[in-house]
């Protein structure tokens, strides 16, 4: 869990310290308060482009200093279980950034590690088990985003190693009649939970292939050879991204099939599209390339996967249900997803709820506090206090914009 929240001109924040417990952290105000900015802050400590996947330099606040910071301290429950290798080096004696969202020649709120020179240095817990983390830009670099852990600089794709993040907003109503690609999103997100190496593979799968379509799209004969040694970083990552997103589905597929019936209707979820192993994603690859190059693009691989979704008990495809049961279905899946986390990582996710509340009957808003209550840390957002009634004491609340 995140026991502390620094946001420095982040959106609509210039200076705010949270300092959230465990359990439901609740944010509520008026609409454009900033409750989804705070949001979207949390989901920046995990890879990827955040739940709005905006431009980094649309983040940073309007009038600021022109770019942005945001930092979290872990608790120990989740820096204690990650892979050991993540837990040697610094130690005790070492120092820390807190947050930067500033200039290069301005001074950070805690200073660097003196010795530098590696981008993804041996990082570990210090004796009182917590773990700082830090993503932002600088004023010269807006769209260059930095990452430290425990003060040194990493990649994002390192974030998956310490802290699982789920969320869930508005804009994720429409999935099921989204294009695929969105669908695809979603999975790799639920993937990551899951295999932290995930981020890694499909950063090399998709850099591959953007370079072997520019290859194929110059003028005269491309080299083979070098189509051959994209193709096969295509074959070896890709392959690994579709083993790992099949063993999500089944996992998570079967984890809904066996959820007894309840307010959140249960999901069947199955892939649809291509499917293979490295060497024949290598024997399509170089049997497209022809047909590639006239399309401008490649038409085989994980990237031409879609995610299908049905309604189990109704056997209906989910983009055909009512938008309130498309709501349900996606909010199963994600609790569903979560539950299965929690029991092969052993720690909970964080998940962002943003605005799911408001959209709720009373009976399923119950049944959705009831259901997390003691689960990890569950941040919340609404306009009104009353839609948190029935949680009781049991949570951090944050008045926003007041």
């Amino acid at each position: 869990m995140l026991s502390r929240l620094v946001l420095t001109d982040f959106r609509n924040h210039a200076d705010l310290t949270l300092q959230p417990g465990p359990g439901f952290v609740v944010l509520t105000g008026e609409n454009g308060a900033g409750k989804t900015n705070i949001l979207e802050a949390v989901s920046l400590l995990a890879p990827g482009r955040g739940l709005r996947r905006a431009a980094l330099g649309e983040m940073a606040r309007q009038g600021g200093a022109g770019g942005f910071g945001v930092a979290a301290t872990l608790s120990p429950e989740h820096a204690i279980k990650f892979p050991s290798r993540l837990r040697e080096g610094l130690g005790e004696g070492a120092t820390y950034l807190l947050a930067s969202g500033v200039e290069e020649n301005a001074p950070l709120p805690r200073p660097l590690p003196q010795a530098g020179g590696e981008s993804e240095p041996e990082v570990g817990i210090p004796s009182s088990g917590e773990v700082d983390v830090a993503t932002g830009t600088l004023a010269s670099a807006p769209e260059r985003r930095i990452v430290r852990i425990q003060g040194a600089t990493t990649t994002a794709n390192a974030l998956a190693e310490w802290l699982t993040i789920l969320w869930l907003t508005p804009a994720m109503d429409r999935l099921f009649v989204a294009p695929a690609s969105e669908r695809r999103g979603f999975l790799d997100r639920l993937t990551l939970a899951l295999a932290p190496t995930h981020a890694h593979h499909a950063a090399r799968y998709d850099a591959a292939m953007r370079a072997r379509n520019r290859l194929l799209a110059d003028e005269g004969r491309p080299d083979g050879d070098w189509l051959s040694a994209l193709e096969a970083q295509m074959a070896e990552h890709g392959a690994a991204v579709d083993a790992a997103r099949r063993e999500t589905v089944t996992l998570l597929g079967t984890r809904l099939a066996e959820q007894d019936d309840g307010p959140f209707p249960r999901a069947d979820l199955a892939l649809e599209g291509w499917a293979g192993d490295t060497t024949r994603l290598q024997a399509d690859l170089a049997q497209g390339r022809a047909r590639d190059a006239a399309a401008g693009r490649t038409l085989s691989g994980p990237h031409r996967v879609d995610l299908v979704v049905t309604h189990l008990d109704k056997a209906r495809a989910a983009s055909l249900a009512s938008t309130g049961e498309q709501k349900a279905l996606l909010l199963g899946i994600v609790l569903a997803h979560a539950d299965l986390v929690a029991e092969r990582t052993g720690q909970p996710p964080v998940l962002l709820l943003d605005e799911v509340a408001a959209h709720l009957d009373p009976a399923r808003r119950a049944a959705l506090f009831s259901r997390l209550s003691g689960r990890g840390q569950v941040w919340m957002t609404g306009t009104e206090d009353a839609l948190f009634d029935a949680i009781g004491a049991q949570a951090t609340r944050i008045a926003v914009g007041r």
